[in-house]
């Protein structure tokens, strides 16, 4: 999908223009109000401006504490449309205040107002996010979500340079109370022109309590355990990326010897390692959530950190203020800059898929709930990352031992949560098989419903293809498999972590027999997908051998829509049974791999002799195409 396709329209330019003037803005006010407190020494209620700097940070994070338990029922209960528009307007008046504020130079009001900010950034944070799906195509929400992303971080780096600029001019004041209220008229006309949407939960009713909603919509977003996992993971990022921003100040100025201007060029490598990341991250996803990016956006996340720890500076930080020309000098430069911007880039390819995941594994009446809940722990985790820091600070840390023990910890939250979740190990490995080992090439992969029990039907060439097919289709997949396969040492560990369900053939073992059907049975019955191969085992010369007749006696006592798929190019390699046995020969290297998609087709009627037939219609058009 090109991006000249997601911005034709009126479905996303609107409300991408309108979240990127309000990530703007925040950082606009927010670095000149923190600009001007720190240059001008302010004082308020005997606080000295260090103070004031922290407490401004505490005051934006705190309403997603207090608030987003509301806005969540807000987003689902009323059209987002109109919240959205409300929320523009709410930040004109919450901009006139701050107009008043600067003029008047009344510092306590301004930190209220930035307070106000905080609010309606809250209020505005769930209607983003979940109004994504109701204005785009399932396929384009990982371009739109890539976009989202990249737009927010341009507007943080851009907001953060204005906010500084401005506090820096004669008549300070006077220019950023011009730019914040322009910017917030221009954020609400654009507001105006994003498409109208029906409410998801009419009947919900709000309640205004902190407590009780916060606790529900928290049990809302556990019941899927990929989606809190996932909230988990974002979390984590916003955790690490708040620590890093944090750190990098100190680590410009007293490890390398920077001035502003390096540290400013650090900050912008970061934001736009995390644009450029999130565009790579949608080009290589082909137009489906692919969350097998995001264990390689760990391992690149801690590799660069670890890299950071190594460079130790040839030259000496206290000889006096490096400008970037400076630092680019040094071979050790150019390093750390590459390891800022490649950092950024692989969190990028992290955060994109699991805020895709986020939103089309949750309920629609349920999806900005499950987005309130993410701004509350990724709040939480921000504080809780500031908290880590000075706590680094008060053991005698070095800058470079803190970038080395955040991609410890990195390292450790990712292995947790891909433990828990082995989906994101098993997606990954998908990928890089279709991907990276084969050219995989599929075809008619939008014939697999969206939604509700689906029973796949392939032909089976080597020992992964379910792990090619999983790879290929969006939606999660049980297969069943041959129950010897899950004693092969190298696979059974990822067939158990994906659940494949054994199967034997009622002469070898009927227990198993009985229980796979009654696994199979269940999970359809829950509305899941079904993977089999009816031939019964891997094909011994790459032909399509007799279909089983089990595929009748579970269509005839569970009768669900059936997919028929055929896979080319796997027989032959160094997963099928070539000669005999699998592993006999070496990798064929990029070697092209087809997967035809047939149309559903309704169980009534079907015999394993129609579907063998059905599956070999798609095999020749896998050969001929």
């Amino acid at each position: 999908m090109r991006a000249s396709d997601l911005f034709r329209g009126r479905k996303f330019w609107p409300l991408f223009v309108t979240q990127f003037l309000g990530a703007f803005n925040d950082n606009l006010f927010k670095n000149a109000l923190v600009f001007l407190i720190a240059f001008k020494g302010i004082q308020v209620v005997g606080m000295h401006s260090e103070s004031l700097v922290a407490l401004s940070g505490g005051l934006f994070i705190l309403p997603f504490f207090l608030f987003s338990a509301t806005a969540g029922q807000l987003a689902d209960r009323y059209p987002k449309h109109k919240i959205v528009r409300l929320t523009k307007l709410w930040e004109i008046l919450v901009m006139l205040l701050a107009a008043f504020g600067f003029y008047w130079q009344w510092y306590s009001l301004l930190l209220f107002v930035l307070f106000l900010m905080g609010m309606q950034s809250t209020f505005f944070g769930p209607v983003k996010y979940s109004l994504l799906p109701e204005l785009l195509e399932e396929q384009e929400l990982v371009g739109g979500n890539a976009y989202i992303e990249m737009g927010t971080f341009l507007a943080i780096l851009l907001g953060t340079i204005a906010g500084g600029l401005m506090s820096a001019l004669p008549n300070a004041e006077i220019w950023i109370i011009i730019g914040v209220l322009s910017v917030a008229v221009a954020g609400f006309v654009f507001s105006l022109w994003v498409p109208k949407v029906e409410a998801q939960s009419s009947a919900l009713k709000i309640s205004w309590d902190f407590f009780k909603p916060t606790l529900e919509i928290l049990k809302i977003s556990a019941k899927k355990k990929a989606v809190f996992y996932s909230l988990l993971a974002i979390s984590w990022f916003w955790f690490l990326g708040a620590g890093i921003l944090s750190l990098v100040p100190f680590y410009g100025k007293s490890t390398l010897g920077g001035n502003q201007q390096v540290v400013t060029f650090l900050l912008a490598l970061f934001t736009l390692g995390i644009g450029l990341g999130s565009i790579i991250c949608e080009k290589l996803s082909f137009d489906r959530v692919e969350i097998g990016l995001v264990p390689i956006g760990s391992l690149g996340i801690s590799l660069f950190l670890f890299d950071l720890f190594s460079i130790i500076p040839s030259w000496d930080p206290r000889a006096g203020l490096m400008n970037i020309s400076d630092l680019l000098s040094h071979s050790e430069g150019l390093r750390i800059m590459f390891d800022f911007f490649m950092f950024s880039l692989f969190g990028g390819f992290y955060i994109v898929p699991l805020y895709t995941l986020l939103q089309q594994r949750s309920e629609a009446g349920e999806r900005s709930r499950v987005i309130a809940a993410n701004n509350i722990f990724n709040a939480l985790f921000m504080v809780i990352s500031s908290l880590l820091l000075m706590a680094f600070y008060h053991w005698k840390l070095t800058n470079q031992q803190i970038f080395l023990m955040y991609g410890l910890l990195n390292l450790l939250v990712a292995f947790y949560v891909y433990f828990k979740v082995p989906e994101f190990t098993l997606r990954f490995w998908a990928w890089v098989l279709s991907h990276f080992l084969y050219r995989l090439k599929v075809f008619g992969w939008r014939h697999v419903p969206e939604k509700g029990p689906v029973l796949l039907v392939c032909n089976h060439q080597s020992f992964v293809d379910w792990l090619i097919i999983s790879g290929a289709i969006k939606r999660p997949i049980r297969f069943v498999m041959y129950y010897k396969f899950l004693n092969i040492p190298f696979l059974k560990h990822f067939m158990k972590q994906a659940k494949v369900i054994p199967i034997a053939g009622k002469n070898e073992d009927l227990c198993i027999l009985k229980q796979a059907f009654e696994t199979m049975k269940e999970s359809l019955s829950r509305g899941e997908v079904v993977c089999i191969f009816p031939e019964g085992n891997l094909t011994p010369d790459g032909q399509i051998k007799e279909f089983k007749k089990g595929v009748e006696k579970l269509l005839k006592e569970l009768p669900v829509p059936v997919v028929p798929m055929a896979l080319e190019g796997l027989w032959g390699g160094f997963f099928s049974r070539v000669n005999g046995k699998a592993f006999s020969v070496w990798p064929r290297w990029r070697h092209p791999v087809k997967l035809v998609v047939g149309r559903p087709l309704k169980p009534e009627g079907l015999t394993a002799k129609s579907l063998e037939a059905e599956v070999k219609k798609l095999f020749e058009v896998a050969r001929t195409s």
